[in-house]
């Protein structure tokens, strides 16, 4: 395949319905490079959320292919995929994820320890100090407010150095403030570590700030433009 760190081609996912085969996604390429933005955009039910997961290798396709850091992910069994994403992805998710037993340190240290990463507390309190929170690395996710959160999972999402970071609707249980900050924060990590991102979200604001921008309705891509 070609030197992009992300190549989708021709994905189609159907499932079965109680009125026969659904479409969800359908006939969808797209490729980037290291350090490239996209945004994915559209209404709820276009299809947003199923090409994340089909492109970050959290479900296959039911026709078509995607190679992600080299690897073509539908001649990889489950345990392969799921290293691939160790090695290669990061997540950033709506609801933050983070584990209420583990305070903000241990949360972003978790990845990189189970990595075998011996920097794993350096560089764990780097990267909260970088979102703001170096006095809070011993609090735990119930004495933390959306935004503080939502920082703490991005410096886990950044902690291994990814490829590739996807963000499902990674404001979107934020007040406007909030996720104005968290938006710049997810920009210029992306630019300081080169770090393809590709995001999923309702907010136009947000996705203009990407390089590319693609729309879909009905699990069909209707648009594709330069964001900025």
């Amino acid at each position: 395949m070609s030197g992009n760190i992300l190549d989708a081609r021709n994905l189609n996912k159907v499932v079965p319905s109680a009125e026969g085969e659904l479409s969800i996604l359908a006939d969808l390429s797209l490729q980037l490079a290291k350090g490239d933005s996209l945004a994915i955009v559209g209404t709820s039910g276009s299809g947003k959320s199923t090409l994340l997961g089909l492109l970050a290798g959290l479900d296959l396709p039911s026709s078509g292919e995607v190679h992600l850091a080299g690897h073509a992910l539908a001649a990889l069994d489950e345990d392969q995929r799921a290293r691939v994403r160790a090695e290669h992805v990061g997540f950033v998710f709506q609801s933050f994820q983070l584990l209420d037993s583990l305070n903000a340190l241990e949360n972003v240290m978790l990845p990189l320890e189970l990595d075998g990463r011996r920097d794993a507390r350096e560089r764990a309190t780097e990267l909260l100090g970088r979102v703001g929170l170096g006095e809070r690395l011993h609090h735990y996710p119930r004495q933390l407010s959306g935004g503080e959160q939502q920082r703490v999972a991005l410096a886990r999402a950044f902690a291994a150095e990814p490829d590739v970071l996807f963000a499902d609707e990674p404001t979107g249980n934020l007040d406007t403030h909030t996720g104005a900050h968290i938006t710049e924060l997810l920009f210029e990590l992306n630019r300081e570590r080169g770090t393809t991102l590709v995001l999923v979200t309702h907010d136009e604001r947000l996705a203009k700030r990407c390089h590319r921008m693609i729309r879909l309705e009905g699990g069909r891509q209707i648009a594709a433009e330069a964001a900025e």
